[in-house]
């Protein structure tokens, strides 16, 4: 029988490839894994479980029991996949895309995510962006412009208000820094 396990700060390739990792080291064969997820080909005892755990929290991760928890993580998964690994469609409608990739109704995603996390999904969603800009930035291989249409923004100006709002910086001002004032994903928030 395969156990699913929902494991939290899984937010790129390297996350996914420390994980199995840890699987592995640890006897189970993983069948699928992806951000937010593992699909291991055995039951797990509550002996493996608790050194499971122990080793993911060693790493960075958690291990998700809670639905609500859950529920959260599959949010962020869905937010940091669609913001950072894939172009933004200018005409995306986020609440639109969340309700078809968790199949839940986005009122009741949007009261768990601002009860659970103390922000809004807009304001998480918007956080990511700013923070994909900045490593955009930061490569200087794209303009402000091009930045702002693969980011799903209607106008450079709207990017570059947001970009000042959430970093007090102004997108150029921020390039010209010498030290790198980003975050890791697992930590991006509205501070």
């Amino acid at each position: 029988m395969n156990t699913t396990l929902f494991i939290k700060n899984m937010v790129c390739g390297r996350c996914i490839k420390v994980v199995k990792s840890d699987l592995e080291s640890l006897g189970h064969k993983v069948i699928n894994i992806s951000l937010g997820e593992a699909v291991v080909a055995n039951d797990i005892n509550q002996a493996g479980y608790s050194k499971l755990k122990e080793v993911l929290e060693d790493d960075g991760f958690e291990l998700l029991e809670d639905k609500k928890a859950k529920i959260i993580e599959q949010i962020k998964i869905a937010v940091i996949n669609r913001i950072h690994h894939t172009d933004i469609p200018d005409d995306i409608n986020f609440s639109e895309y969340l309700e078809k990739e968790l199949d839940l109704d986005y009122n009741y995603l949007s009261s768990l995510f601002s009860s659970t996390e103390n922000i809004t999904i807009e304001h998480y969603i918007i956080s990511q962006k700013i923070e994909k800009a900045k490593e955009l930035l930061k490569y200087g291989e794209l303009t402000l412009s091009e930045i702002a249409y693969k980011l799903g923004y209607k106008s450079v100006q709207h990017l570059s208000n947001q970009f000042r709002q959430i970093t007090g910086f102004t997108a150029s001002s921020f390039k010209n820094l010498t030290d790198n004032k980003r975050k890791s994903l697992d930590k991006v928030n509205n501070t």
